[in-house]
């Protein structure tokens, strides 16, 4: 009974500290139910995708020689870019790391974007040396590498499979995006001089009777 009293107290609430987030664990009240919140500084739950996050992503994707395309559209996919990120099952921050793998990387802060992108991005490239298959290194980022192995492929789980999607989806769109970025002709000196040759240069002068004269070059 003392249990099920404290379950549903509407004023219950724990709280642990990390730096400037708080990960506050209280009652709904329509519900019942314990759920967990992140409170991040003043004015940080307002989300709004930084650039600066992108960049750095981009960045350490690159320094780390992994396709920035895949690093971005797995943050996307687990935060979109949102560094104060808390899921259900206690994953936090930009890449969404678990307490387990932050401190197998050496993270002292997940909330850090640039320690929870690094962590993440060394993980990601950990799993792709390790199954050499795009595709379950990114199932092993979602259900772990344990599930992968048990399963020797992608395991069956509808979270995952749905997930694999996204990201998948993801990375087309970026890929048609550079593609047709790449289709755009570039508007150079030979552009120019091309432009030149179609339209002639006109002179002009007048002659002797005080007649203006038009021809083209």
């Amino acid at each position: 009974m003392g249990s099920a009293m404290v379950m549903i107290a509407p004023c219950l609430q724990a709280a642990m500290s990390y730096g400037t987030v708080r990960s506050v664990v209280k009652t709904d009240p329509r519900t019942g139910r314990l759920v967990r919140i992140v409170i991040g500084p003043p004015g940080s739950r307002a989300h709004k995708v930084d650039p600066a996050m992108k960049t750095l992503a981009e960045q350490t994707a690159r320094d780390m020689k992994i396709d920035p395309a895949l690093v971005q559209s797995v943050i996307e996919v687990e935060s979109n870019y949102d560094p104060y990120a808390v899921s259900n099952k206690g994953a936090q921050g930009l890449m969404q790391l678990m307490p387990a793998t932050a401190k197998r990387f050496g993270v002292k802060n997940s909330f850090d974007p640039k320690e929870n992108i690094e962590a993440g991005v060394q993980y990601l490239k950990f799993l792709q040396n390790k199954f050499q298959d795009e595709r379950l290194a990114i199932a092993a980022y979602n259900a772990g590498e344990g599930a992968v192995m048990k399963y020797n492929g992608v395991p069956p789980y509808r979270e995952t499979r749905s997930y694999l999607e996204k990201v998948d989806r993801k990375l087309k769109a970026k890929s048609a995006t550079v593609i047709a970025q790449a289709r755009v002709p570039d508007a150079g000196p030979e552009a120019s001089t091309a432009a030149e040759e179609q339209h002639p240069k006109l002179a002009q002068f007048v002659d002797a009777q005080g007649r203006l004269h038009i021809t083209t070059q």
